[in-house]
């Protein structure tokens, strides 16, 4: 499996993964703006030009938010999310960001024990932040 940076011809598939997994998913254009920015790292993980996941950020001097991580449920439980988060935590790095955040559903348990086990800490909730259904965020960072 190989890890890239996304491109505009991925949307059709990143879409489809997005569509899946979310109650409210990412517009084709809301993908395609942020794929045009200068501040944003994106990445999809491919085997056999299929599309198994991605994950992005938003990057700034020294920080960086990430925004989404998904993988294709018939993907799940192979390691696709982890390999894209280590990744994403090895490009920010790069890029001379020196913490992460993000919010996650609270009952996404999965997603939270992945990001514990790359080292990120619960910091807080944001109540009624996601909707559909509303749900709580567990707020994380990464140093």
């Amino acid at each position: 499996m190989t890890v890239r940076e996304m491109t505009l011809e991925d949307l059709d598939q990143v879409m489809a993964i997005e569509r899946e997994n979310f109650s409210v998913p990412w517009t084709e254009n809301g993908f395609f703006s942020f794929l045009i920015r200068q501040d944003t790292l994106f990445l999809a993980a491919e085997e056999d030009g299929e599309i198994a996941g991605y994950c992005g950020a938003v990057l700034v001097p020294d920080e960086g938010d990430i925004t989404n991580v998904s993988v294709a449920s018939n993907r799940r439980r192979q390691g696709v999310g982890t390999l894209l988060v280590r990744e994403l935590i090895r490009r920010a790095g790069e890029a001379g960001v020196t913490k992460l955040y993000l919010e996650v559903r609270a009952g996404n348990q999965a997603a939270i024990e992945l990001y514990e086990k790359l080292g990120f800490q619960k910091d807080g909730l944001r109540r009624d932040y996601y909707e559909e259904p509303r749900e709580d965020a567990v707020l994380m960072s990464r140093k």
